[in-house]
């Protein structure tokens, strides 16, 4: 799918980070969000954004200037070739979007979006034909993190979804494909059920909230950067694979999810997660994290890249 020319819908910092990696890609975007301040914040991201895209071999022959702003979304998407939408969580205002574009949109354009809690459904009411519309859902920052999750149902056309994998594919993300909706896609439950149980052990006094941090990026989160949990636990019995390991081990994990904290984001528990994070921090603010966490990325993605 050669798609030289796209369109984002909504500059926050998403919208922001799509838009870097097309412009690394060689593409053209044109931005559309009603902030009157959003040509200088979506700018200034993509200069910050930049280094990484290069370290990574990512924008050679990119320009990080090959964007257009705009306060009409329809004049946004009437030339693009593929769209990502990135406008605020909110149905009325996807749904207001969609209504807008539709008519201005080109034939067989792809509209993707990168909405984390809404579903397909939910979003396609939005549409007088849903037909082209999936969901393609990034991982915070999508300039840095691979995944993309894209999703289409029966009112989506043939060939839609494997389009959509295509034209990511070619950014060089890396693609699921959904079966079927559930509210929060796969990666956001997974983490949701790894911050409940960070959370139960915070809460219940077994370690501090730096500490549960460091036994997840000093321990399994550096094995899931390279396999997946059930590949990595088909190892973790040598030559009798998963079916050995869970023949040693049932027990032990049915024991361990029997136990399993139920937490819920009451004002007293997030109150206690910040003290927690505030410490963790010590002072820094959330920018310098940022910039140190892309960092990090920056690293593993160089050092895994070429073992793929």
């Amino acid at each position: 799918m050669d798609r030289q020319h796209t369109a984002c819908l909504g500059g926050g910092v998403i919208g922001a980070s799509w838009a870097a990696l097309f412009l690394a890609s060689g593409r053209s975007v044109a931005m559309f969000d009603p902030d009157p301040d959003v040509e200088k914040k979506v700018c200034a991201y993509i200069k910050t954004a930049w280094p990484a895209l290069t370290e990574l071999g990512l924008a050679e022959h990119g320009n990080p200037d090959a964007i257009t702003f705009h306060r009409d979304a329809a004049r946004a998407v009437a030339d693009a070739a593929f769209v990502q939408e990135n406008v605020p969580e909110r149905l009325e205002i996807k749904h207001a979007t969609f209504a807008e574009i539709e008519p201005a949109l080109a034939p067989n354009v792809i509209v993707a979006s990168s909405a984390s809690g809404l579903t397909l459904g939910q979003m396609q009411a939005g549409w007088k034909d849903p037909a082209r519309f999936v969901l393609g859902h990034p991982f915070n920052p999508p300039h840095l993190i691979p995944l993309v999750e894209v999703l289409g149902n029966e009112n989506t056309a043939d060939g839609v979804v494997e389009a959509a994998q295509g034209f990511y594919e070619s950014l060089g993300k890396t693609t699921i494909r959904l079966n079927k909706e559930v509210p929060g896609h796969v990666a956001n439950r997974l983490q949701a059920a790894i911050w409940r149980e960070a959370i139960h052990l915070v809460t219940s006094g077994v370690a501090t909230v730096e500490d549960v941090d460091k036994a997840v990026w000093a321990g399994p989160g550096l094995r899931w950067a390279a396999m997946g949990p059930t590949m990595l636990f088909n190892l973790g019995a040598g030559e009798g694979g998963l079916q050995a390991f869970c023949d040693h081990f049932s027990q032990t994990f049915n024991g361990w999810w029997e136990d399993l904290g139920d937490v819920y984001l009451s004002k007293d528990v997030t109150r206690q997660l910040v003290e927690g994070v505030e410490a963790e921090a010590q002072g820094r603010p959330p920018s310098e994290l940022s910039q140190h966490r892309d960092a990090l990325i920056v690293a593993l993605q160089k050092s895994i890249s070429d073992l793929r």
